[in-house]
């Protein structure tokens, strides 16, 4: 995960009597009807923004639009809306690299709300928040998640959603065993992602991920890789644990981060034991990272 820099994190949140307000994260709030908070019923997308500018903007905001639609939400902000706004984050906050986080929720329908139907009219609402990060290109041990499976029809896994209950459990069983994070599988068979990362394995010389119809999220940065022909989908199912285990490197890798696996659960994965050793494969990440995230820039 990245590292927290040594910066003010700042955010905004719509508000049609101040059209809109600014303030430290922790003290801004959400009405405690808001369908976001009490049911996860809301979209999000993480961006890097290095030398002040979000990264990949516009591939983020499709797949923002599409989820929208997919879900039966209104459409977000446009990029012609937010611009100004993330442009005045940096210039309030000063984060020049940093994450920033754009969320959607479909937000309060007034008094007569209650359950998880979909009221006639919500006020969907926006709301950002920019914070420092440096992106990190350690070695990770993972094991794969006992009980948490991605599923491989849910209009869910097909969206970047506020709903990541199944990938915090995850995460916990991951640092009770003693690892950095947890492989999910895919009800479809083989593994599918890590908690907040696409997974890439390396057989013979080519880097492969998990399709889509595997339930793993259609990443941005995962796009990137299979547009620039440095990755390739695999057949459904065809990445399991015996994959990784005689592959020759596996990585997770997000807009925030590529991190190389080091260990399957006790196992040393490929590249731990050869001999160019750790810093070669985060060397190798952090380029074939940077290369996605700069090669056509939006």
């Amino acid at each position: 995960m990245p590292h927290p820099a040594a910066s003010t994190a700042i955010a905004w949140i719509d508000s049609p009597e101040a059209r809109g307000c600014w303030g430290d994260p922790a003290a801004l709030a959400l009405p405690l009807d808001d369908r976001g908070l009490l049911l996860a019923d809301g979209l999000f997308e993480t961006l890097m923004v290095s030398d002040g500018r979000a990264r990949l903007l516009t591939a983020h905001l499709a797949r923002w639009r599409q989820g929208a639609a997919l879900l039966g939400m209104e459409a977000p902000p446009t990029a012609a809306q937010l611009a100004p706004l993330i442009d005045e984050a940096v210039q309030r906050s000063g984060i020049r690299q940093g994450a920033l986080r754009l969320n959607w929720s479909r937000g309060s329908a007034g008094r007569a709300s209650r359950g998880i139907g979909i009221p006639e009219r919500c006020r969907h609402r926006f709301w950002l928040q920019l914070s420092a990060a440096t992106p990190t290109f350690e070695p990770v041990r993972v094991i794969v998640s006992p009980t948490e499976v991605r599923s491989a029809t849910s209009l869910l896994s097909r969206c970047k959603t506020f709903a990541y209950g199944p990938a915090i459990q995850a995460r916990r069983q991951a640092e009770a065993a003693g690892a950095d994070d947890a492989l999910l599988a895919s009800s479809a068979g083989g593994l599918c992602c890590g908690t907040a990362a696409t997974l890439l394995v390396r057989q013979e010389g080519r880097w492969l991920t998990p399709p889509l119809a595997s339930g793993c999220l259609p990443g941005v940065m995962r796009a990137r890789a299979l547009e620039l022909g440095l990755a390739q989908e695999a057949g459904l199912g065809a990445l399991g644990e015996a994959a990784l285990h005689h592959s020759s490197g596996a990585l997770l890798l997000n807009s925030l981060s590529c991190r190389p696996i080091s260990h399957l659960g006790e196992t040393p994965l490929g590249w731990a034991g050869a001999s160019a050793g750790a810093g070669s494969a985060a060397a190798e990440a952090k380029a074939l990272w940077q290369r996605l995230l700069q090669v056509g820039i939006s």
